[in-house]
């Protein structure tokens, strides 16, 4: 690839996507025996720049710790306290009393997680957790406390009943009517946000015949084409988390935001933990904080800037299951990176990600069903997404019309192209003029999210988008 043209990408990134960015956030897990008192976990976060922290349950001693910090801090109520949550509201009280009201708001807690990924627990809670999540809720509203501190759950990927492609995306049959539309209905009404823990690598590591090494880790590959939609995705990970955005949409939902609760990738595995390496969880955590802190959403949702949190910020030694469920995390318990990431805007400056001779060759595979584009060089055009907005598409506009060197005569007042005379019409023409010219290379359809690839010739009135020049 010219690096010119990687310039001008570098370029576009800076207009468009720094100002709408998202915000990264960091698990602190405490199944371990080695790690930093919670006073100096808290002086670790500030010193990276974390200004986000999810726990998963209330422990005094952290709390205290966080207080003044300036630290924004998620709490758990753990799924073993979700039938007494879910039956007494004087216990809900209490618990948001002594845990939460107790050290608000010099500790910033500003959500509250009802129980970890309840549908997967092998005690049956699901019934629980819309009953523990209203009790915690009116326990808010009781203190006052509701306006500041918003009420959730996470949920895994499993709670989907399908995935891929990410157009398909919806929840499990058997839980849509008795918990998804009365949870999303909760979060509406509170003004709350669905809590989402993602893992691409448990995706790669069970089909890393057919999907892509490079694509799970954010790194250059020709992208998947959604099916159903014709949007070109480039990292596993937004294709998973549009699957989620697909099945709100599905129920008439598309309002509610979402909150990645939990993402990362083990440093070390089993010999069966196929991708778990330090290199790889380097690639993975460091280019999805730079996805992240530039900004941009999704294909599919291009205004939804996340708030994502890595999992984990310590290995945890005494946790059970494969090796890879003890090395998730950031750091070792002698505060030394597990490997060097950035975890902000500044640091992201000085920031490259550092594969290896082996892997820097490796073949791309992508998924071998669904909608797959054999070859980047087939009919595809590239338009205006008008979920960009008009700001975002004329900045991008006036970038491909000038220095990007377009062909924009076809648009000008008068000529074939001009009607109809909107922004995202004449974007479209733009944009696939830019794209055409530099031969469908990969990444020239972005234009920091203003813009996607589609497989049917777009149609303006009269107007003709061409193929290639």
């Amino acid at each position: 690839m010219e690096r010119s043209f990687i310039s001008y990408l570098l370029l576009l990134l800076c207009i468009f996507t720094f100002s709408d960015a998202g915000s990264i956030g960091v698990n602190y897990g405490r199944i371990a025996d080695n790690i930093p008192s919670a006073v100096k976990v808290v002086q670790l976060l500030k010193s990276q720049g974390l200004e986000r922290v999810k726990v998963f349950d209330a422990d005094p001693t952290v709390l205290r710790a966080l207080s003044g910090s300036g630290i924004k801090v998620t709490v758990d109520l753990p799924n073993e306290l979700l039938y007494s949550a879910a039956k007494t509201q004087s216990f809900a009280f209490s618990w948001v009393q002594r845990n939460v009201a107790s050290y608000y708001p010099s500790t910033q807690i500003e959500a509250i997680a009802v129980g970890n990924e309840v549908f997967v627990d092998p005690h049956n809670t699901t019934k629980l957790l819309i009953p523990a999540m209203k009790n915690i809720h009116q326990a808010l509203v009781k203190l006052n406390l509701h306006s500041a501190i918003k009420v959730s759950s996470p949920i895994a990927l499993s709670a989907l009943q399908s995935s891929y492609p990410s157009s398909a995306g919806a929840f499990r049959s058997e839980l849509v009517e008795p918990v998804f539309k009365p949870m999303l209905d909760f979060l509406r009404e509170t003004g709350s946000f669905l809590m989402v823990n993602a893992y691409p690598f448990f995706a790669y590591e069970s089909n890393s015949d057919v999907i892509s090494l490079d694509y799970a880790l954010f790194r250059e590959n020709p992208g998947v084409v959604d099916s159903g939609n014709g949007l070109r995705y480039f990292s596993l990970f937004d294709a998973q988390i549009d699957a989620v955005f697909a099945a709100l949409s599905a129920l008439k939902y598309d309002d509610i935001k979402m909150v990645v609760t939990e993402t990362g990738w083990p440093s070390k595995g089993d010999e069966n933990e196929i991708g778990a390496s330090v290199e790889n969880a380097a690639a993975y955590n460091g280019n999805l904080v730079r996805r992240i802190l530039t900004g941009g959403g999704t294909p599919l949702r291009p205004k939804a800037d996340l708030t994502v949190y890595l999992f984990a910020l310590f290995n945890e030694d005494e946790k059970n299951g494969p090796t890879s469920e003890r090395n998730y995390g950031l750091f070792y318990p002698n505060e030394q990176k597990v490997y060097d990431i950035p975890f902000t805007v500044e640091g992201l400056k000085n920031y490259t990600d550092r594969r290896s001779p082996v892997s820097g060759g490796q073949k791309v595979n992508p998924p071998v069903n669904g909608g797959v584009s054999k070859s980047t060089t087939g009919n595809t055009w590239c338009v205006g997404n008008p979920e960009a907005g008009k700001e975002k598409l004329q900045a991008a506009l006036d970038y491909a019309c000038g220095e990007g060197g377009a062909d924009c005569r076809p648009i000008q007042p008068g000529a074939t192209c001009y009607d109809p005379n909107t922004v995202v019409a004449h974007a479209s023409f733009a944009f696939n003029s830019y794209y055409q010219k530099k031969g469908r290379e990969i990444g020239t359809c972005y234009f920091g999210g203003a813009a996607y690839i589609v497989t049917q010739a777009p149609k303006y009135g009269k107007c003709e988008f061409p193929t290639g020049y």
